[in-house]
C-alpha cells in the first residue's frame, strides 16, 4: 500500500508577516520609513528569559535578548517584523558574521521584493537616497515572466532587496491576478504593547 500524503495545512489564509533580523533596528526603521514609506503598526520589547525559553521557542542562544521588536506595514503587502538581537558571544569573528546578512547563494539567503508603479522612478529615488543599486533595470520580454521589470538594491546594512514592476501584468499571472495584501489588514492601527502582552511571544 502506498503511503498516504497528508493534506496541506487547513485554513491557511496567506502570508501574515515577514520577520527580519537587523543589526541596528533604529537604522532599519528609519530606512524603511524614509525610503519605502513604511508605517509603524506597533512595537514591543524587551524580550529575555532566565530559562531555556529563547532556545525552545526561537531556536537561538538561550541567553539571547531582543531589546526591541517593531512591526511595520509597507503599502498593501504583508507586515514586516524587525528584530535586533543583543549578541553575547565572546568570539569577535562570530559576532561580525552574525551582524551581516547571508549571501544570496547561501542557505537562508533571502530578499524582499517591493512592487512599484514606476520602476524607473523608483530607482531614481533609491539613488537620491545614495543606496547601492545592483545594475540597471532588467526587462523580461518573453517566457512566463514576460512584462516583468526588476532590479536589486542594498539596504544600508547589506540586506538585498528588490523593486519589481509589471504595469501590464506578467504572462504567468494572466489568469490568476495576484492581490497585494493578506491577513492582518484589519489590524493596521499603530499601537504600542504597553501592558506587556507580547512579552513571551516575540514571533
Amino acid at each position: 500500500m502506498l503511503p498516504v500524503t497528508p493534506a496541506p495545512l487547513a485554513g491557511l489564509l496567506g502570508i501574515d508577516h515577514i520577520g527580519l533580523t537587523v543589526p541596528d533596528i533604529d537604522q532599519a526603521v528609519t530606512f524603511f520609513v524614509e525610503v519605502l514609506g513604511a508605517r509603524t503598526l506597533y512595537e514591543s520589547g524587551p524580550f529575555r528569559a532566565e530559562d531555556n525559553w529563547m532556545a525552545v521557542n526561537l531556536g537561538v542562544d538561550p541567553r539571547a535578548v531582543i531589546p526591541r521588536l517593531v512591526m511595520l506595514r509597507i503599502g498593501r503587502g504583508p507586515a514586516l517584523e524587525l528584530f535586533e538581537y543583543e549578541h553575547r558571544t565572546t568570539d569577535p569573528a562570530q559576532e561580525l558574521a552574525e551582524r551581516h546578512p547571508p549571501s544570496q547563494s547561501a542557505v537562508g539567503g533571502s530578499h524582499l521584493a517591493f512592487h512599484v508603479e514606476d520602476i524607473d522612478a523608483g530607482v531614481e529615488t533609491l539613488r537620491e537616497h545614495q543606496l547601492i543599486v545592483l545594475g540597471e533595470v532588467k526587462r523580461v520580454t518573453e517566457g512566463p515572466s514576460a512584462e516583468l521589470a526588476w532590479v536589486h538594491f542594498l539596504a544600508p546594512w547589506g540586506q538585498q532587496l528588490e523593486l519589481v514592476g509589471y504595469p501590464h501584468g506578467v504572462t504567468a499571472q494572466a489568469t490568476d491576478e495576484p492581490v497585494a495584501g493578506g491577513p492582518g489588514a484589519a489590524r493596521d492601527e499603530p499601537s504600542i504593547d504597553r501592558d506587556g502582552a507580547l512579552d513571551r511571544d516575540p514571533a
